[in-house]
């Protein structure tokens, strides 16, 4: 804050802000978390019990894991909430695209843990006891289509040098 500036600023008016820019990365983060915290958290590690986070040791420290990486997710997606919250304040928030962001981020979170966490680290797999191939090419295509079609509509609804009080598309 500069000299003269303090609580009472209308942030609204604040031309430095780039809406679009905030909305996309509310929208991502939210993606993300929600990949990680619903999709793969309560599918897969509670729900279908196929695999933990941490699967290179035993049941206690795989179940930690699980809470640590629990708690992870959600903190991405409260970020993203409040991210939201923030671009609410300055602008309308175009809604589409904040879809847009939210699908790439869970395309993005699950081409991420598919890759990184399955293949290069190889902390869990996605199921055991099974042929991987027909679900490594559900999980990374599934994945690859999502972050495509998040991506797509991102590109979609831009709005060049969308400031705080300008509308959106």
């Amino acid at each position: 804050m500069g000299a003269g500036q303090g609580a009472g600023v209308n942030r609204r008016r604040n031309p430095e802000i780039n809406v679009a820019r905030r909305t996309v990365l509310s929208g991502f983060l939210f993606g993300c978390g929600i990949a990680a915290s619903i999709i793969d958290l309560f599918v897969f590690h509670l729900g279908l019990q196929w695999h933990h986070f941490y699967d290179l040791s035993t049941t206690e420290v795989a179940l930690t894991a699980d809470g640590f990486f629990h708690a992870f997710g959600w903190f991405i997606t409260i970020w993203g909430l409040f991210l939201l919250a923030d671009v609410r304040r300055w602008s309308e928030v175009v809604w589409k695209r904040w879809s847009g962001a939210v699908i790439t981020g869970i395309g993005f979170f699950q081409l991420f843990d598919g890759v990184i966490n399955h293949k290069v680290l190889r902390i869990h797999q996605i199921r055991y006891g099974v042929e991987l191939l027909p679900y490594d090419i559900a999980w990374l295509g599934s994945a690859v289509m999502l972050l495509l079609i998040g991506l797509f509509v991102v590109w979609r609804t831009h709005v060049p040098h969308q400031r705080a009080g300008q509308e959106g598309p």
